[in-house]
Formats: C-alpha cells, sequence, structure tokens
C-alpha cells in the first residue's frame, strides 16, 4: 500500500514532521514503495555531491548506491532533530572520501608497480657483491611466487609498497586481524623456503 503520491509530496519542502517520521518507520520496516520515495528524493542530490568530489560518474553512482544501502541500514538509529538530507550527505561524504583514499592507494601501486623488481638497481656494489645480492633477490621472489595469492599480496602491499596494515585492509576489503593473520602465515612460509640463504 502507497503512504504518499510522490507526484503530490515533496519530503524535503512540504512534508510535515510527522509524514516524514511515517515515511522513516515504513522504510524501517522494509516498505517498497516508501523507499523509493525516499531514492527519488535524493538520489539526484547525493549524485551530484559525489560527483563534484570524485570527478567520474561511474564512481558517483556507486557512491549514491552505497550513501542509500548504508542509510537504509542505519535509519533506526538516525536522530530526526538532525536534517534527514543532512544526515545522508554525511553519508555521502564519507563514502566519496573512502573511494578518493582508495584510488589515492591503488595510484600509488600503479605508479611503483614497474619499480617492484628494481628496488636494488641503482646502488654501486662490487660484482661479488652484486652476484650475492642478486642470488638473495631471486631467491626471495621465487619464494615469493611460490605463495598463494592471498599471502603474496599482502607481502607485497605490505614491505613493497610500505602500506599500512589499515590501508591493506581497505585496498583487500578484509578486516586488519586477517591482514596480520596473512603476513603472520607468510613470513613464516618465507622463513622456511629462504632458511638455506641464511645458513650460508
Amino acid at each position: 500500500m502507497k503512504i504518499f503520491h510522490i507526484s503530490r509530496v515533496n519530503p524535503t519542502e512540504g512534508m510535515t514532521e510527522a509524514h516524514l517520521s511515517r515515511l522513516i518507520a515504513q522504510c524501517i520496516a522494509g516498505n517498497e514503495d516508501a523507499i523509493e520515495i525516499l531514492v527519488r528524493e535524493y538520489e539526484a542530490g547525493i549524485f551530484r555531491l559525489a560527483l563534484s568530489i570524485l570527478g567520474d560518474p561511474a564512481e558517483a553512482n556507486e557512491v549514491t548506491q552505497e550513501t542509500f544501502l548504508s542509510a537504509l541500514r542505519a535509519l533506526p538509529s538516525y536522530q530526526e532533530k538532525k536534517s534527514l538530507k543532512a544526515w545522508l550527505y554525511t553519508i555521502a561524504l564519507n563514502h566519496s572520501r573512502s573511494h578518493l583514499r582508495k584510488r589515492k592507494i591503488i595510484e600509488r601501486l600503479q605508479s611503483t608497480l614497474t619499480h617492484i623488481f628494481r628496488v636494488e638497481a641503482e646502488k654501486q656494489v662490487l660484482p661479488e657483491e652484486a652476484a650475492i645480492q642478486n642470488e638473495k633477490e631471486a631467491a626471495l621472489w621465487r619464494s615469493l611466487n611460490q605463495l598463494d595469492e592471498r599471502h603474496r599480496i599482502v607481502v607485497l602491499l605490505r614491505y613493497f609498497h610500505e602500506l599500512s596494515i589499515a590501508e591493506i585492509a581497505e585496498v583487500l576489503t578484509v578486516n586488519e586481524g586477517t591482514i596480520h593473520s596473512r603476513l603472520h602465515s607468510a613470513r613464516e612460509k618465507l622463513r622456511d623456503s629462504l632458511r638455506h640463504l641464511h645458513r650460508e
């Protein structure tokens, strides 16, 4: 059952506090018509906000969807003393900033990717030292490549790209405890694999 006629009701300007409370209550209850009213009223503004921050329509569209998903989950905790529009825009701003952080991390990875295999290339060393160093680096990369993807990527991000645990968790969209666990497991596997180098 529809609770409002969309063409006649503007939640921003014409809706009373009682109507707004009713709309929110029905959204929380999962009423599809109420959710549609909420989305239609604010989606354009939220999209424009995200686009102004990100400059990418595809990302802005993602943020818009993420904003409404987050808002619908958080509606039970919404305090009506705060403007609904301001509340939604705060969520949109947080999601936009999160996208910016991820973009910067990815750009940093891309800018350094071509240098991973040349970490020591510019150092001036004696031929004998270079041979030993090259052998160790080759052994390290062989061992890294023997790791499964989940463990190899966290090692690369942590020790070659110097990302923090929090940044790695954000890039891989897993919790920080999982990153710690994968790093510990990867270090143990690498230690076992490279044990012969320490005996020489």
